[in-house]
């Protein structure tokens, strides 16, 4: 049976990801790199935070979800609208998503950001790399990390 963060597709799991970002090369950079998972997850693109934070609508505390929880969420830490401090902290506080690994992927380094990110319940932190085929290889170490991770019983 599978968990609450996955569904089966002809006997295999089939993860649904959450990319909360705004850079266009980013987002194409962390689509190329997923489509090499398998199986390639369902991956779904917030533009901005207040996107991001209007899809917990979706998941209600009182009632049936209208769709999957993520199985992971990607979070960039700037972003128009909200920044990715206020969409952690609102999926924190939403018991749908609560548990749901939300991994920063930022340019960010500073200290600071990282310290509070620990606190405010980030499942992992990763350093945007400059080089394309860093990039692309820390995303799907990620991937590789987490997704089979989401799967509960």
């Amino acid at each position: 049976m599978p968990g609450r963060f996955c569904i089966v597709v002809d006997g295999r799991t089939k993860h649904f990801v959450l990319l909360v970002e705004d850079n266009e090369d980013d987002e194409r950079l962390t689509l190329r790199a997923l489509k090499q998972s398998y199986p390639p997850p369902r991956v779904e693109v917030a533009r901005d935070g207040a996107e991001a934070i209007s899809l917990l609508d979706r998941w209600p505390c009182d009632g049936p979800c209208e769709r999957e929880l993520p199985s992971l969420i990607l979070l960039d830490l700037k972003l128009p609208k909200f920044t990715g401090h206020q969409v952690l902290e609102a999926y924190r506080a939403h018991e749908p998503t609560r548990d749901v690994p939300i991994v920063i992927v930022t340019s960010s380094e500073n200290e600071m950001d990282i310290r509070a990110l620990w606190k405010m319940g980030a499942s992992d932190y990763m350093k945007k790399p400059v080089d394309y085929h860093e990039y692309i290889s820390a995303i799907e170490s990620v991937a590789r990390m987490w997704l089979p991770q989401a799967v509960l019983a």
